[in-house]
Order: C-alpha cells, then structure tokens, then sequence
C-alpha cells in the first residue's frame, strides 16, 4: 500500500509540474524576475499547492499519522539552525541561476536533455558532499517499512 500510495502522489506531482510549465526553466525564471519581466502565474500554482497540501498537513500534525497509520515525525517549524539557512541559500541560488527546481528536474532528465543531466548530476553531488553518514540517515528515515 506504502509503494501505491507513493506512486500515486508521484504521478500527481509530476502532472502538476507538466500541467502548470514549472519544468519550463524560462518560465520559472521569468516569475523570479520580480524586477523585470515578471510572469506572476507560478505563484497560482504554488497558492494552489499550498491549498492542497496545507490540510494534509494540518492532520497528520494534529494525529502524528499520515493516511496510512504510519507514525510520522514533522520538523519543528520554528527552529532555524545554520544547515537549513545554508541549505535554503544553497537551493535558491542553483534555482534562481537555472530555473529548475529539483522535482521537475526529475521530470526534465526523461526529456534527455544535456543541462537536466547536469543540473541532476550536481544534486546527486550536492548529496554525496553533504556526507554520507547523513544521506543514510535521510534515505532510513524515508524508506517504506511496509514495502
């Protein structure tokens, strides 16, 4: 159930990023342009995300469940430590010089086009510098224990 449930929420997001062109790396760049030639129609689909999956999670913030029953642990909301202003920076700026985003690059690698590959290739690196010790703890903490 853990894997259909994962690759339902998979599909949907990648029609999303289809459906509203945020893999079109010049349309992204176009809404960080807020001093040029701003192109606001991404902030709908994030308002509409945000729509979607703030009673998501709403509920398993209150229950500590997700839909399946499996116990589930959010981060703490208000703390903000150095990794997370030194990730957070690092993420915008490898938006802000690309226009992609590292969900729709997945999207963008099935496209076979040189810079996806790259720009995958660096989020595969930004991983592996970031220490293994720690991608093992992520990759233990996210993985089905249900199949």
């Amino acid at each position: 159930m853990a894997f259909l449930s994962a690759l339902l929420a998979g599909v949907l997001f990648g029609a999303g990023l289809l459906l509203s062109r945020m893999c079109d790396p010049a349309r992204v760049l176009a809404f960080l342009d807020v001093a040029g030639a701003w192109n606001p129609a991404l902030a709908f689909t994030m308002a509409g995300a945000i729509l979607v999956a703030g009673p998501a999670f709403y509920w398993v913030r209150t229950r500590g469940r997700n839909a399946l029953g499996v116990a589930t642990e959010l981060p703490d909301r208000f703390k903000v430590t150095k990794r997370l202003l030194v990730g957070s920076a690092v993420f915008g700026v490898g938006w802000g010089l690309s226009g992609i985003c590292p969900g729709p690059s997945l999207l963008l690698l099935t496209g076979g086009s040189l810079p996806s590959w790259i720009f995958a290739t660096g989020i595969l690196a930004g991983f592996f510098a970031a220490g293994r010790p720690a991608a093992r703890k992520l990759t233990a903490k996210f993985a089905p224990s249900d199949g």
